[in-house]
C-alpha cells in the first residue's frame, strides 16, 4: 500500500525550492525539522509585518514600517570605515535618504540605478531633521510592487537562513499543494467554519490579516486538528490491534492476595482499592488489558502492581515487572520481597548485569515456569528471554519506553495483559496524547501518616546560612539530596556546576559527600547511590535528575539550586524524593537573580500544594506541552501545528472521532477511510498504516 500519488510533491527535497542549495539546506533542515517540502510547510510563522501601508514620503510617520515608491537621484558613497553609504531619493512630496552600512558600492549602484523608480519597504526614521530608511527590508521594481505590499509572515530563523529566503521558498511550495479528499467529518467542519486543508495551509503562509496568528483562527485550528487526529488515529489503531488479539481471563481467586494483604503493615487507601477493582475487571475479561496507573510518588503503585501480578500467578501464568534502570529494578525487588515471600511466590531479578552461568540458570527457570514473577530492566525484552507463560507485564515509568517497546514486552506471551505505571502526574489532555491507547486509573490519595514536605524559597545570597543549618540536621541523622540544574544542550557546564558545588561541600563536610552525573557509567552511579542509601554518605550532589523512584526514607532534605530553571513537574518529582518516612522533611528551592512572573508563579505553586495532578495542569498552562513529560524524545508531544493547552478541546474531539472512525471502519476501506489513510501518510504515521496491513 504505497503513499498516495497526490502527496508526492510534498515529499520532494527542500533543494527543489528556489534559494535552497547545498550550502544552506542543512541549516534549513535543522530549522524546519526535516528534509522535505512538507517540513517547511509545517514551519509556522510567529509574527507578521504589515507592508500594505503606502504613504507619500511627506506623510510617512516616524518609526512605522512603510512601503514607498521613490525616484533615485544620487549616490553618496563614504570611503571612511564605519561611515554610512547614502542614496538620495524623492517623490512629488519630499525627499528621503536610504542608508547602508558596510556597503558594496557596485551592488548598490546596480540595485538603485539613477533616474529609475524603486519600491522600498522598511522602517522610516526622522534623523537630524531629515527622513531616512536604514537597510530597507524589501526592494523591487514597479512590476514587483504586489509581492512587496503584503502582510509578510515572520518565521523562527537560524543563522545562515534569512526570512526572505524562507518566505520565498514557502510561497513556491504553496504552488505545489495538492487538493486532497476531505477526512474531517463534514458537519464538524461546517460547525467550526474550517477551510479545506489546502486553503488552510495557504492561509498559514499568505495571511490575509493579523488574526491568522491566533491559534484558534479557523485555518490554524483546522491544521492543529488534522495533526491531533492523525496522532489519535495511530493510538486507536494500536489499541484496536491489541484488543483484537484475544486476551485471557484471569479471575481473582483471592488466596494469594489475602496472604499478601495480611503481610502489609497498612490498609489500602480508597484510591488503591478503586484502581485494583478496575484492573481486576480488565484481567477477568477475555480481551487484553491495556491500562495506565498514574500516581504521585509514594501513592502506593507498587502494592497495586504486586496484587495484580498475583492474579496472573494464581491462574497458573507468570508476571513480569520492568523498570527503566537497574537500580530501580533492584529496589522494586527489595520492597516486594517481604510481600511476595509471605504469599509464597518464587521471583527473581534479571538485569544487564547478569552474565554467564547465573544468567543461563535464570533464563532456564523463567523458561520452565519455576520463576513465577520476573523483575528486571529492558533485559527482559531480549530475544533469548522466553517465558513459560507470561500473563501480565507491568511496566514502570512508561515515558522512558515507547509504544513499540510496550508491544515488544507484551508479545513475549499470548494475549499478555499490560499495566503501565508512572509517577509523573500528567495532565488529562496529555494523557490522551501520550497514552491514548490505554485506559487510565489514578491514585490520587497519599497513604495516611505522611507529613507534607515543608517547602521554602531561599535566595542564593543566603546559601551559606542554609549550609550552617544543614550541619545541625546532619548531626541528628538527616540525609540530603543536592540537585544542580541541567543547562540545556550542555553536559559539560552541568558537570562543572555540580563538581564545583561538590568540591565546596566536601571542604565543609569531608568525604561524607557523593556526586552522580550523566556522564558516569551506570555501575559507578549505582555504587554512589547505594552508598547514599546505605548511610555511608550524608549528602548526594546530582546533575541529572535523581532517578525517578529511588527510595531512601532517611533522606529528609532536598536542596534544588537555580530552582527557577526547572519546570513545575520536575520540581514536584524532585521534591517527591523526600518525605517518604515518618520524619518531617524539607525542600529548599534556591533561586538566583530577579525572578520573572512565570518563575515566581511556578515557585509559589510549589509552596501552596503537593497535589501532583494540580501541579501538572498548572505546568501545562505555564510552559506548554513539550516539556511536561521531560521527554522531547517521546514523539507523542512534538507537535508542529497543535498548541496545548490552546487546542485542548480539539484534542478531546480528535480522540472521540478517531475511536468512531476505527469502530465503524477498522480497515479504513470507505471513501472517508481512504481520505483518513492520506492523512496518516501526510503526518508520516507509517506505523499505523503497518498495523492496517498486518491486521
Amino acid at each position: 500500500m504505497a503513499r498516495p500519488f497526490a502527496l508526492d510533491p510534498l515529499f520532494r527535497a527542500l533543494t527543489a525550492l528556489p534559494g535552497i542549495g547545498p550550502r544552506n539546506v542543512k541549516l534549513l533542515e535543522k530549522l524546519v525539522g526535516g528534509p522535505k517540502i512538507l517540513d517547511l510547510l509545517w514551519h509556522k510563522p510567529i509574527d507578521l509585518v504589515d507592508r500594505r501601508f503606502t504613504p507619500k514620503i511627506a506623510e510617512a510617520p516616524d518609526g512605522r514600517v512603510s512601503t514607498l515608491s521613490v525616484q533615485i537621484h544620487k549616490h553618496f558613497p563614504n570611503e571612511r570605515k564605519g561611515q554610512p553609504y547614502k542614496i538620495w531619493c524623492t517623490d512629488e512630496t519630499g525627499t528621503i535618504n536610504l542608508v547602508f552600512f558596510h556597503a558594496h558600492r557596485a551592488y548598490l549602484e546596480k540595485l538603485f540605478p539613477i533616474g529609475e523608480t524603486r519600491i522600498v519597504s522598511g522602517r522610516v526614521e526622522h534623523y537630524q531633521g531629515k527622513l531616512q530608511m536604514t537597510h530597507p527590508d524589501a526592494v523591487g521594481t514597479l512590476e514587483e510592487r504586489a509581492q512587496i505590499e503584503i502582510l509578510e509572515p515572520i518565521y523562527p530563523l537560524t543563522q545562515g537562513v534569512s526570512g526572505k529566503i524562507l518566505h520565498k521558498a514557502a510561497l513556491t511550495a504553496l504552488k505545489t499543494l495538492p487538493a486532497l479528499e476531505e477526512w474531517i467529518d463534514p458537519h464538524y467542519k461546517t460547525r467550526n467554519r474550517w477551510p479545506d486543508w489546502k486553503e488552510a495551509v495557504e492561509t498559514l503562509h499568505s495571511p490575509p490579516d493579523e488574526t491568522t496568528l491566533d491559534p484558534l483562527h479557523p485555518a490554524r485550528a483546522r491544521l492543529a486538528y488534522d495533526e491531533l487526529l492523525a496522532g489519535q488515529l495511530t493510538l486507536a489503531l494500536v489499541r484496536n490491534r491489541q484488543k483484537r488479539q484475544s486476551g485471557r481471563s484471569f479471575p481473582v481467586k483471592g488466596a494469594l492476595r489475602n496472604r499478601l494483604l495480611a503481610a502489609l503493615p497498612f490498609a489500602l487507601t480508597g484510591a488503591q482499592e478503586r484502581a485494583l477493582a478496575e484492573i481486576d475487571a480488565d484481567m477477568a475479561a477475555n480481551s487484553r488489558m491495556l491500562r495506565l496507573l498514574q500516581g504521585d510518588v509514594g501513592s502506593g503503585k507498587t502494592v497495586v502492581a504486586a496484587l495484580s501480578m498475583l492474579s496472573a500467578v494464581e491462574n497458573g501464568a507468570q508476571a513480569a515487572l520492568m523498570a527503566p534502570t537497574e537500580i530501580l529494578a533492584r529496589q522494586h525487588a527489595e520492597s516486594l520481597k517481604p510481600w511476595l515471600e509471605a504469599a509464597g511466590i518464587r521471583f527473581a531479578v534479571l538485569t544487564g548485569r547478569d552474565k554467564g552461568k547465573s544468567r543461563e540458570t535464570l533464563l532456564h527457570q523463567i523458561g520452565n515456569g519455576a520463576i513465577q514473577i520476573a523483575i528486571g530492566t529492558h533485559a527482559l525484552f531480549q530475544e533469548d528471554v522466553a517465558f513459560a507463560d507470561l500473563g501480565l507485564a507491568v511496566i514502570d515509568e512508561q515515558h522512558r519506553f515507547g509504544v513499540h517497546q510496550r508491544l515488544e514486552l507484551s508479545s513475549k506471551g499470548k494475549g499478555t495483559d499490560v499495566l503501565v505505571m508512572t509517577a509523573t502526574p500528567i495532565p488529562r489532555t496529555l494523557t490522551l496524547t501520550a497514552y491514548g491507547d490505554m485506559d487510565v486509573s489514578r491514585l490520587d490519595e497519599k497513604p495516611p501518616g505522611r507529613k507534607p514536605v515543608d517547602t521554602r524559597l531561599i535566595p542564593a545570597e543566603k546559601l551559606d546560612a542554609m549550609i550552617e543549618g544543614l550541619k545541625r540536621q546532619i548531626e541528628t541523622g538527616a540525609r540530603i539530596y543536592w540537585v544542580c540544574p541541567l543547562v540545556e544542550e550542555s553536559d559539560i557546564l552541568d558537570l562543572a556546576a555540580a563538581e564545583e558545588r561538590y568540591d565546596h561541600l566536601k571542604q565543609i563536610f569531608g568525604d561524607r559527600v557523593g556526586l552522580v552525573h550523566g556522564r558516569m557509567k551506570p555501575a559507578d552511579k549505582d555504587e554512589v547511590m547505594e552508598k547514599f542509601a546505605g548511610g555511608a554518605l550524608d549528602i548526594l550532589v546530582a546533575t541529572t535528575v535523581i532517578e525517578v523512584g529511588v527510595n531512601v526514607p532517611q533522606a529528609t532534605i532536598m536542596v534544588i539550586e537555580n530552582a527557577q530553571r526547572f519546570g513545575l513537574s520536575q520540581l514536584h518529582q524532585l521534591r517527591g524524593r523526600v518525605g517518604r518516612g515518618a520524619e518531617q522533611s524539607y525542600c529548599f528551592l534556591v533561586y538566583s537573580g530577579l525572578l520573572n512572573e512565570t518563575a515566581k508563579e511556578r515557585l509559589s505553586v510549589m509552596r501552596q500544594t503537593e497535589d501532583g495532578f494540580l501541579i501538572a495542569e498548572k505546568d501545562l498552562e505555564l510552559r506548554g506541552a513539550g516539556d511536561i513529560l521531560g521527554v522531547k524524545q517521546s514523539g507523542a508531544l512534538n507537535f508542529r501545528l497543535a498548541e496545548l493547552p490552546a487546542h485542548n478541546e480539539l484534542l478531546a474531539a480528535a480522540r472521540d472521532d478517531a475511536r468512531l472512525i476505527i469502530e465503524k471502519d477498522p480497515e479504513l476501506k470507505t471513501p472517508r477511510g481512504e481520505a483518513v489513510r492520506t492523512l496518516l501518510y501526510l503526518f508520516e504515521r507509517d506505523q499505523a498504516i503497518q498495523y492496517l496491513r498486518s491486521g
